[in-house]
């Protein structure tokens, strides 16, 4: 065997980006010969392949062969149009294009003369998005904010949860750390108790606040309120508990609840509560106009979350973090190493040092597919493509309400749909819709996730992926009408 090794050969590197390019869109093309949900059982891969790693290359072709036959039927395929699940995570080849420059050119961004163009283009596109969305110019670079690309909202959260709690120790003092409360709903994402619980809050000071179907389980003003105040009355020091961070929620997971954000707004600047949005997933909604008032007190945030991959047409990893007061973040997560310190620009400060933005220190291009999404597909695109699936989703929901055997829990927003099978005792109504949901996705013709609302289970439809078109709601309807027939004709 001849000795050398040439793991990046042009001539090569297009041959073989073909074969897996004509992989994938094969992939595509054949992905809803699949069943939505992998039907593998634990453990299946590795009677699969080898249990130890080769000594010598293998041709690319037996790797594409084992990739059809033993990874793609333990995928549960998140991009098939039947994928009715948890929250979207869409694509599109914008993105893919994007993702593949990330990759090429492959530079570590963490400082801005590290990759100057990383870090400019990712300030570029994070204020192109927050005027997109009309936020305020205090979340801009061209005012006086910036944006930042995280890998997920759970990490966008625990920056922010950082700064606060540094900020108020820098107040109140170390001690106080055992002090500090963060404030939350009983809907919101269990991402903000993981980030909490990370930054060293006491898990007796994270308030989940009691939410009710009366508000459409939107988080109360009036009750917030009251649970600050317990709360600062609560110690027998002198000085009681410290409220530090309250979160409220633009589309919350389990219903899609929107919490009212500018009464909320203006509870936390009473108390000067640092002010988080988690607008994940509908808040890239708020680029069409009729969704904007959702935004609505946005200037009273501290900082705001979206994320890129579940609504607009851009892949995992891409969580978009807006602060008003990019020092906050800095004065909390900077540190300095002497070995980047080699470029007088950035000793002036008059740059973005983006590593001083997030917990790692190293990070990935992530601003290329962004950038690429919005060029190709500009704004009236994106807003189209959102539009399409609201409408689905109304669809879907009318459909739901006029069968008599059926109810729609809460009102559908955006495009989720939240219902359930009725019983004919509601002792049994858990356990029907339990069925009914498993043997929908066991069928492998598409898939579904619950969610508990006020003690009920609901079966949540999430309408969203790149591929779905209307005749594959239609198709779903159809098949949860058969599957409820059967298992009501096994309940008489």
């Amino acid at each position: 065997m001849e000795n050398t090794f040439y793991p990046l050969c042009p001539e090569s590197f297009t041959s073989e980006s073909k074969q897996i390019i004509d992989l994938i869109a094969q992939y595509y093309r054949k992905i809803e010969s699949y069943p939505v949900e992998s039907q593998v059982e634990p453990g299946y891969l590795s009677q699969k392949l080898p249990a130890k790693a080769p000594c010598y290359p293998e041709p690319l072709k037996d790797i594409i062969k084992d990739i059809e036959d033993h990874i793609f039927p333990g995928l549960t395929h998140w991009l098939s149009p039947n994928f009715f699940g948890y929250f979207p995570t869409t694509t599109s080849t914008a993105s893919f294009l994007g993702e593949m420059l990330c990759s090429a050119f492959n530079v570590v961004g963490f400082t801005w003369n590290a990759s100057p163009a990383a870090t400019e283009l990712e300030s570029l596109v994070m204020d192109w998005l927050a005027q997109m969305l009309k936020l305020p110019n205090s979340f801009m670079f061209s005012g006086t904010g910036g944006g930042v690309l995280q890998g997920s909202t759970c990490e966008a959260l625990v920056c922010c949860l950082a700064a606060a709690r540094d900020r108020a120790i820098k107040e109140n003092g170390h001690e106080f750390i055992t002090k500090l409360v963060v404030y939350t709903s009983d809907q919101t994402h269990f991402a903000v108790q993981k980030s909490a619980k990370i930054v060293g809050i006491l898990p007796c000071n994270f308030r989940s606040l009691p939410t009710s179907i009366s508000t459409e389980f939107s988080l109360s003003p009036s009750i917030l309120r009251e649970a600050i105040e317990e709360d600062k009355r609560a110690d027998s020091d002198i000085v009681g508990l410290v409220p530090l961070f309250l979160c409220a929620t633009l589309g919350t997971t389990t219903s899609c609840a929107i919490d009212p954000i500018e009464e909320l707004g203006e509870i936390a600047n009473d108390y000067k509560l640092w002010f988080h949005i988690d607008a994940a997933y509908a808040g890239s909604a708020c680029i069409c106009p009729e969704f904007r008032h959702y935004l609505n007190g946005v200037k009273l945030a501290d900082s705001i979350s979206i994320n890129a991959h579940k609504w607009l047409l851009t892949n995992l990893d891409c969580c978009c973090l807006w602060v008003k007061q990019p020092s906050a973040l800095t004065d909390s997560l900077a540190i300095e190493a002497e070995i980047l310190n080699n470029n007088i620009v950035v000793e002036s400060n008059s740059v973005v040092d983006y590593k001083d933005w997030q917990i790692s220190l190293s990070r990935r291009f992530r601003a290329m597919k962004l950038w690429l999404v919005i060029r190709r597909y500009g704004c009236a695109n994106l807003m189209l493509h959102i539009r399409s699936d609201v409408s689905m989703a109304e669809r879907f929901e009318a459909m739901v309400a006029k069968d008599k055997r059926f109810e729609i829990v809460v009102p559908r927003r955006f495009a989720l749909v939240c219902f359930r099978l009725k019983p004919k005792q509601e002792s049994q109504g858990t356990e029907l819709n339990k069925k009914l949901m498993n043997v929908v996705n066991s069928s492998g013709e598409a898939f579904m996730t619950h969610a508990m609302l006020g003690g009920i289970y609901v079966i949540r439809c999430a309408i969203g992926a790149t591929l779905t078109k209307e005749h594959h709601v239609d198709n779903l309807w159809e098949l949860i009408k058969e599957k409820a027939d059967y298992l009501l004709q096994e309940v008489s």
